[in-house]
Protein backbone atom coordinates (compact mmCIF):
# COMPACT_ATOMS: atom_id res chain seq x y z
CA UNK A 1 0.00 0.00 0.00
CA UNK A 2 1.29 3.64 -0.72
CA UNK A 3 0.00 6.52 1.30
CA UNK A 4 -2.22 8.52 -0.18
CA UNK A 5 -0.35 11.82 0.09
CA UNK A 6 3.01 11.16 -1.19
CA UNK A 7 2.56 8.06 -2.59
CA UNK A 8 5.44 6.31 -0.43
CA UNK A 9 5.30 2.60 0.28
CA UNK A 10 4.02 1.56 3.77
CA UNK A 11 5.08 -1.53 5.20
CA UNK A 12 1.62 -2.41 6.48
CA UNK A 13 -1.82 -1.29 5.58
CA UNK A 14 -3.06 2.09 6.68
CA UNK A 15 0.07 2.55 8.12
CA UNK A 16 0.62 6.43 9.26
CA UNK A 17 3.42 7.57 6.87
CA UNK A 18 6.42 9.25 8.69
CA UNK A 19 7.81 10.70 5.43
CA UNK A 20 4.96 13.32 5.09
CA UNK A 21 3.30 13.32 8.44
CA UNK A 22 -0.14 11.97 7.25
CA UNK A 23 -2.40 9.50 8.69
CA UNK A 24 -3.68 6.99 5.77
CA UNK A 25 -6.54 5.29 8.01
CA UNK A 26 -8.52 7.09 10.52
CA UNK A 27 -10.35 4.30 12.16
CA UNK A 28 -9.92 0.65 13.21
CA UNK A 29 -12.04 -2.29 13.72
CA UNK A 30 -10.11 -4.82 16.08
CA UNK A 31 -11.87 -8.24 16.13
CA UNK A 32 -10.66 -10.44 18.95
CA UNK A 33 -10.61 -14.31 19.22
CA UNK A 34 -8.93 -16.04 22.06
CA UNK A 35 -5.55 -16.73 19.73
CA UNK A 36 -5.81 -13.78 17.05
CA UNK A 37 -7.24 -10.39 16.13
CA UNK A 38 -7.94 -9.50 12.80
CA UNK A 39 -7.49 -5.47 12.56
CA UNK A 40 -9.27 -3.45 9.41
CA UNK A 41 -8.37 0.22 8.65
CA UNK A 42 -11.23 2.33 7.61
CA UNK A 43 -10.80 5.80 6.01
CA UNK A 44 -14.28 7.10 6.53
CA UNK A 45 -16.39 4.26 5.42
CA UNK A 46 -13.73 2.63 2.89
CA UNK A 47 -11.46 -0.15 3.93
CA UNK A 48 -8.19 0.22 3.18
CA UNK A 49 -6.32 -2.57 4.74
CA UNK A 50 -6.72 -5.81 7.27
CA UNK A 51 -4.29 -7.50 9.53
CA UNK A 52 -4.50 -10.68 11.42
CA UNK A 53 -2.36 -10.97 14.87
CA UNK A 54 -2.08 -14.61 16.22
CA UNK A 55 -0.87 -15.73 19.48
CA UNK A 56 -0.80 -19.32 20.91
CA UNK A 57 -2.27 -19.46 24.04
CA UNK A 58 -0.47 -21.34 26.91
CA UNK A 59 -1.49 -24.32 28.23
CA UNK A 60 -0.75 -24.77 32.02
CA UNK A 61 -1.14 -27.45 33.88
CA UNK A 62 0.68 -26.75 36.94
CA UNK A 63 -2.40 -24.09 37.99
CA UNK A 64 0.07 -20.62 38.18
CA UNK A 65 -2.17 -18.46 36.31
CA UNK A 66 1.33 -16.59 35.61
CA UNK A 67 1.95 -17.38 32.35
CA UNK A 68 -1.36 -17.12 30.86
CA UNK A 69 -1.17 -13.68 32.39
CA UNK A 70 1.68 -12.65 30.73
CA UNK A 71 1.18 -14.10 27.41
CA UNK A 72 -2.50 -12.44 27.25
CA UNK A 73 -0.53 -9.03 28.13
CA UNK A 74 1.97 -10.00 25.45
CA UNK A 75 -0.62 -10.38 22.86
CA UNK A 76 -2.73 -7.64 23.34
CA UNK A 77 0.72 -5.51 23.47
CA UNK A 78 1.67 -6.56 19.93
CA UNK A 79 -2.24 -5.88 18.94
CA UNK A 80 -1.88 -2.28 20.70
CA UNK A 81 1.76 -1.64 18.91
CA UNK A 82 -0.01 -2.83 15.77
CA UNK A 83 -2.73 0.13 15.91
CA UNK A 84 -0.51 2.95 17.08
CA UNK A 85 1.18 2.42 13.96
CA UNK A 86 -1.93 3.37 11.99
CA UNK A 87 -2.32 6.66 14.32
CA UNK A 88 -6.25 6.07 13.99
CA UNK A 89 -8.47 9.03 15.33
CA UNK A 90 -10.73 6.16 17.27
CA UNK A 91 -10.37 2.41 17.62
CA UNK A 92 -13.67 -0.15 17.33
CA UNK A 93 -13.59 -3.36 19.07
CA UNK A 94 -15.55 -6.65 19.50
CA UNK A 95 -14.90 -10.61 20.26
CA UNK A 96 -13.37 -12.29 22.88
CA UNK A 97 -13.62 -9.91 26.43
CA UNK A 98 -10.18 -10.66 27.78
CA UNK A 99 -7.73 -9.68 24.99
CA UNK A 100 -9.73 -6.92 24.32
CA UNK A 101 -9.44 -5.85 28.00
CA UNK A 102 -6.27 -5.68 27.87
CA UNK A 103 -5.49 -4.37 25.02
CA UNK A 104 -7.96 -1.05 25.77
CA UNK A 105 -5.96 -0.78 28.71
CA UNK A 106 -2.59 -0.10 27.07
CA UNK A 107 -4.14 2.38 24.18
CA UNK A 108 -5.09 5.95 24.37
CA UNK A 109 -7.28 6.53 21.59
CA UNK A 110 -11.01 6.44 21.60
CA UNK A 111 -12.02 3.25 22.35
CA UNK A 112 -16.08 1.65 21.59
CA UNK A 113 -17.61 -1.68 21.82
CA UNK A 114 -19.37 -2.59 18.80
CA UNK A 115 -21.57 -5.72 18.48
CA UNK A 116 -19.77 -8.65 17.81
CA UNK A 117 -22.13 -9.90 14.70
CA UNK A 118 -21.13 -7.97 11.40
CA UNK A 119 -18.91 -5.54 13.32
CA UNK A 120 -17.43 -4.15 10.29
CA UNK A 121 -20.42 -3.74 8.73
CA UNK A 122 -21.65 -2.25 12.21
CA UNK A 123 -19.01 0.75 11.92
CA UNK A 124 -19.19 1.42 8.63
CA UNK A 125 -22.98 2.30 8.77
CA UNK A 126 -21.99 4.52 11.73
CA UNK A 127 -19.36 6.39 10.56
CA UNK A 128 -22.18 7.28 7.49
CA UNK A 129 -23.67 9.11 10.53
CA UNK A 130 -23.38 12.47 11.96
CA UNK A 131 -20.49 12.50 14.65
CA UNK A 132 -21.77 12.91 17.97
CA UNK A 133 -19.87 16.24 19.55
CA UNK A 134 -17.19 15.12 21.83
CA UNK A 135 -16.73 16.85 24.91
CA UNK A 136 -12.99 18.14 25.82
CA UNK A 137 -13.43 18.88 29.27
CA UNK A 138 -11.50 17.03 32.68
CA UNK A 139 -14.05 14.17 33.90
CA UNK A 140 -14.15 15.89 37.21
CA UNK A 141 -15.78 18.97 35.85
CA UNK A 142 -18.49 17.24 34.59
CA UNK A 143 -19.44 15.89 38.07
CA UNK A 144 -21.98 18.72 39.30
CA UNK A 145 -26.02 19.12 40.77
CA UNK A 146 -27.45 19.98 44.53
CA UNK A 147 -26.02 15.87 45.86
CA UNK A 148 -22.68 15.25 45.85
CA UNK A 149 -22.27 11.69 47.88
CA UNK A 150 -21.76 8.44 45.40
CA UNK A 151 -22.60 5.37 47.27
CA UNK A 152 -20.14 2.01 47.13
CA UNK A 153 -17.43 4.27 48.25
CA UNK A 154 -13.96 3.18 46.05
CA UNK A 155 -16.41 0.90 43.45
CA UNK A 156 -19.01 3.85 43.11
CA UNK A 157 -16.32 6.31 42.72
CA UNK A 158 -14.66 3.90 40.08
CA UNK A 159 -18.09 3.52 38.29
CA UNK A 160 -18.67 7.72 38.13
CA UNK A 161 -15.17 8.02 36.33
CA UNK A 162 -15.84 5.45 33.81
CA UNK A 163 -18.80 7.84 32.89
CA UNK A 164 -17.57 10.88 33.44
CA UNK A 165 -14.17 9.99 31.24
CA UNK A 166 -16.84 9.34 28.09
CA UNK A 167 -16.00 11.63 25.25
CA UNK A 168 -20.17 12.01 24.91
CA UNK A 169 -21.05 12.79 28.24
CA UNK A 170 -21.53 16.39 29.01
CA UNK A 171 -22.57 16.71 32.69
CA UNK A 172 -23.31 14.08 35.44
CA UNK A 173 -25.81 15.17 37.92
CA UNK A 174 -25.90 12.90 41.30
CA UNK A 175 -28.94 12.07 42.48
CA UNK A 176 -29.81 11.63 46.37
CA UNK A 177 -29.64 7.62 47.84
CA UNK A 178 -32.55 5.03 48.46
CA UNK A 179 -31.73 3.00 51.51
CA UNK A 180 -35.38 1.90 52.03
CA UNK A 181 -34.88 -1.29 49.35
CA UNK A 182 -34.00 -5.37 49.98
CA UNK A 183 -31.52 -5.32 47.35
CA UNK A 184 -29.01 -8.45 48.55
CA UNK A 185 -26.08 -7.60 46.50
CA UNK A 186 -23.24 -8.01 48.61
CA UNK A 187 -20.81 -5.36 45.48
CA UNK A 188 -22.09 -2.59 43.66
CA UNK A 189 -23.61 -2.63 40.65
CA UNK A 190 -24.14 -0.04 38.16
CA UNK A 191 -26.16 -0.15 34.64
CA UNK A 192 -27.39 2.59 32.39
CA UNK A 193 -31.01 2.80 31.80
CA UNK A 194 -32.27 3.24 28.07
CA UNK A 195 -32.29 6.89 26.83
CA UNK A 196 -34.50 9.64 26.36
CA UNK A 197 -35.87 10.79 23.69
CA UNK A 198 -33.37 14.20 23.79
CA UNK A 199 -30.78 11.44 24.17
CA UNK A 200 -30.10 11.67 27.77
CA UNK A 201 -29.75 8.52 29.91
CA UNK A 202 -29.81 7.57 33.84
CA UNK A 203 -27.15 5.66 35.79
CA UNK A 204 -28.42 3.44 38.24
CA UNK A 205 -26.11 2.25 41.01
CA UNK A 206 -26.86 -0.32 43.61
CA UNK A 207 -24.94 -1.39 46.90
CA UNK A 208 -26.44 -3.66 48.82
CA UNK A 209 -29.96 -2.39 49.93
CA UNK A 210 -29.23 1.53 48.70
CA UNK A 211 -29.78 2.87 45.27
CA UNK A 212 -28.98 5.86 43.76
CA UNK A 213 -29.91 6.88 40.02
CA UNK A 214 -27.71 9.46 38.46
CA UNK A 215 -28.60 11.84 35.68
CA UNK A 216 -26.18 11.90 32.45
CA UNK A 217 -26.16 14.01 30.16
CA UNK A 218 -25.17 13.62 26.77
CA UNK A 219 -24.26 15.37 23.31
CA UNK A 220 -26.60 12.79 21.43
CA UNK A 221 -29.17 14.63 20.41
CA UNK A 222 -32.21 11.90 20.01
CA UNK A 223 -33.24 8.51 21.09
CA UNK A 224 -31.59 6.64 18.08
CA UNK A 225 -28.04 7.87 19.31
CA UNK A 226 -28.24 8.10 23.33
CA UNK A 227 -28.84 4.11 22.73
CA UNK A 228 -25.23 4.67 21.47
CA UNK A 229 -23.97 6.11 24.21
CA UNK A 230 -25.83 4.27 26.47
CA UNK A 231 -24.53 0.91 24.85
CA UNK A 232 -20.57 2.11 24.72
CA UNK A 233 -21.30 2.85 28.71
CA UNK A 234 -22.85 -0.54 29.48
CA UNK A 235 -19.73 -1.89 27.97
CA UNK A 236 -17.25 0.41 29.76
CA UNK A 237 -18.82 -0.92 32.48
CA UNK A 238 -19.12 -4.22 32.07
CA UNK A 239 -15.40 -4.64 30.58
CA UNK A 240 -14.75 -2.54 34.59
CA UNK A 241 -16.38 -5.71 36.09
CA UNK A 242 -18.95 -3.62 37.78
CA UNK A 243 -22.32 -4.16 35.47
Amino acid sequence: MECRQCHTDLDRPGDYCLVCDTANCDAVVAVFERDAATLTMLDGETIVGETTITTVPEVDNTHDDRATVVELRNFAGRVADEIRRKRPETVFAAGERDPLRETRKQLHYEFYRVPDETPVETVRNRRGESALEVVDIPPREKIGGSHSTIIGDRAGRNAISIVADHPHIKKIIPGPIDAGGKGSQSSLRAKITRADHNGNVRMLLRDGSSVQENRLVTTAPDLETGERVRADLNEALEDAELK
